[in-house]
């Protein structure tokens, strides 16, 4: 697979986890961080806020792999 079309589809990937990601994150705010505490809250923040990075990561890294080199073309 050549680099252009896995950017096309790492973009849609990372547009459709962000987005996933969102939403989960939203749903467990709105039901269970209120019971974290004054403490808890702030740091679940800070945990959900940098969460999603990890997945990200993968799939940048996917993306911007060299094109294979194709001995045939020379």
């Amino acid at each position: 697979m050549r680099q252009r079309t896995r950017k096309l589809i790492g973009t849609l990937l990372l547009l459709a986890w962000v987005t996933f990601y969102a939403l989960i994150v939203m749903a467990i705010t709105h039901n269970a961080v209120r019971r974290f505490g004054p403490i808890g809250e702030p740091v679940f923040y800070a945990v959900a806020g940098f969460a999603w990075i990890p997945v990200a990561m993968l799939v940048i890294w996917w993306m911007t792999r060299p094109d294979p080199e194709d001995d045939d073309e020379a």
